[in-house]
């Protein structure tokens, strides 16, 4: 590489098409363009260094700035490698998350005898009903729905609710892959999931995928409306959920 200071466009070529090729088939599937320029950047980096070490690159110094930013984004916070945590089926939720969760849910519909019944969903005036921490769907006897009638103790309510956290992160956890997410962002994220149910399929989620925070942060604003409605209480919780995941 004499009178270079970067390897040859035929070396990488050389070394790239192996790596596609295996990463390709590993994940079944082609390349997302963020996907390319991390890998080929990372190639780029490997044989600078290797090209200090072996003494070909005379005053050459190897790149160890942080390779973490995002091209285009200024207003989400750069995850720090230090913060990078690739997705886990058993990744926690973390405290910030489990608060604004919550705050938004409340356990509503004390009675004065301390138990705590069900309530209609605001929006629908009916369907799905919710008790406790948000809880909608299965009750706690196997076949039993949440509705009309349904009375629970305040230790059942946090029971469930410590039980669909764990389910929601899984979901989300499983959504995002291996995709650097800070923990402020897995819990923003979690919140949403909790009150949507959409993580699977929420435009919010290829744009995280794809590496775009800033685009995904203002995901959340759109899911305002519960039966054809925008409701104040889902513009709050979209805000808040919003600021927590900007500011990891």
């Amino acid at each position: 590489m004499s009178g270079s200071n970067s390897p040859s466009a035929a070396t990488k070529t050389t070394i790239r098409k192996p790596i596609f090729d295996t990463v390709r088939t590993i994940l079944r599937r082609g390349f997302r363009q963020p996907e390319v320029d991390a890998i080929d950047s990372a190639i780029e980096r490997s044989m600078t260094r290797a090209s200090v070490r072996d003494g070909m690159g005379a005053g050459l110094e190897a790149d160890t700035s942080p390779q973490d930013s995002v091209s285009g984004v200024s207003t989400v916070p750069h995850i720090r490698r230090a913060e990078r945590v690739k997705g886990s089926p058993k990744r926690p939720i973390g405290k910030a998350g489990a608060a604004l969760i919550k705050q938004f849910e409340g356990c509503a519909r004390l009675r004065r005898d301390g138990m705590v019944e069900a309530y209609p969903d605001p929006g629908t005036g009916g369907d799905p009903w919710t008790i406790g921490w948000g809880a909608t769907g299965p009750g706690l006897e196997l076949g039993e729905r949440i509705g009309p009638g349904t009375v629970w103790t305040q230790g059942q309510c946090d029971a469930r609710l410590a039980d669909d956290l764990k389910r929601y992160a899984r979901d989300v956890a499983r959504a995002i892959g291996d995709t650097p997410t800070s923990q402020a962002q897995f819990d923003a994220m979690v919140s949403f999931h909790y009150n949507t149910g959409a993580i699977a399929r929420a435009t919010l989620t290829k744009r995280h995928l794809a590496g775009d925070y800033e685009a995904a942060a203002q995901e959340f604003k759109r899911w305002n409306k519960a039966g054809g409605r925008v409701l104040k209480g889902l513009v709050r919780r979209r805000a808040a959920e919003e600021k927590l995941y900007r500011s990891g």
